[in-house]
């Protein structure tokens, strides 16, 4: 079964507690598995957030909604202290936690600001992607002497259940990352062929290794009565978001009913994707979140044996 979920609503933060908590739970009693943030030090003009951060409040919030990060910046960050955020945050929503974990790409001067050389990214995630693992199941570990030195690292008490580690990124690099160090591979801008062909690579790095394997994708999506109406809604916010023309966004972004963007998504589905994460743009949030509602219900209908 795919599990289905929404990004953190936009404006959240700016609504009383009471609001924040009525919205949160309008999604939940919608059936939508989960929401997702993103996770920014310094993005373009300094915009940004934690993580990690955003999902402890949202998960004191309402306690339904499963938790997803899609995709951490761990490079930014000391794997010691990516541990213990982890771990706490888990504690804290046991069983309710995924981590999707990436390298970033779109903004080099967010990487420098955090005194990381941006050509070492990749390396250095691998690197704190698998202490980050090791410490999150109890071994002890010791820096690798090129970008962290310490010795005896530990936290206790792990996570129980464990935290899914999924890895994002396009690049060769990161599918072989996902499949070698991670427990599935989050995806965006691709097509299905190309979501299924890497889903198999990323396997394959991974033969041997025990993983119940979680494959998912990232899009953002038009809400409307048409798709000429949700086409419009989802292309002005992405070209605020990303400064520039939605054109080369159109081809990998659902616009219209809820028929419409489950018809698009349900090759994605059989190509093996079990989470989608989904950021809607529509004319009111009440369109938003019943429009991703009722496309987890046509994906769950389709998916069930005749």
């Amino acid at each position: 079964m795919v599990a289905v979920g929404v990004s953190v609503p936009w404006g959240l933060w700016g609504l009383p507690p009471d609001e924040q908590r009525r919205l949160l739970g309008r999604i939940a009693d919608a059936g939508i598995d989960h929401v997702f943030t993103a996770d920014h030090v310094s993005f373009r003009d300094g915009s940004g957030m934690d993580g990690l951060v955003t999902l402890a409040a949202v998960g004191g919030l309402e306690p339904r909604l499963d938790l997803q990060v899609g995709v951490y910046l761990l490079a930014l960050r000391h794997p010691m202290v990516a541990a213990r955020q982890i771990a706490t945050l888990a504690e804290a929503a046991p069983g309710r936690l995924t981590v999707g974990v990436g390298v970033g790409g779109d903004d080099r001067h967010e990487v420098e600001v955090c005194d990381v050389d941006p050509a070492t990214r990749g390396r250095r995630t691998d690197v704190a992607l698998e202490m980050v693992r090791a410490l999150l199941e109890g071994r002890t570990v010791d820096g690798d002497g090129e970008f962290f030195r310490f010795r005896d690292g530990r936290i206790q008490p792990v996570p129980d259940p464990p935290v899914p580690l999924v890895v994002g990124g396009r690049s060769d690099a990161a599918l072989e990352r996902a499949g070698r160090l991670g427990d599935g591979w989050l995806a965006a801008w691709c097509s299905p062929r190309r979501f299924g062909e890497a889903v198999e690579r990323v396997e394959a790095a991974g033969a041997g290794r025990d993983v119940r394997w979680r494959h998912g994708l990232q899009l953002w999506l038009g809400a409307g009565s048409s798709r000429a109406e949700a086409s419009r809604h989802v292309a002005a916010t992405m070209e605020r978001f990303y400064r520039m023309s939605f054109e080369p966004f159109e081809r990998y972004t659902p616009c219209g009913r809820a028929a419409d963007i489950a018809e698009f998504l349900q090759p994605y589905v059989d190509a093996g994707a079990t989470t989608l994460n989904l950021t809607p743009c529509g004319p009111d949030r009440d369109t938003e979140i019943e429009t991703v509602a009722e496309v987890k219900r046509l994906l769950e209908t389709a998916s069930r044996p005749n």
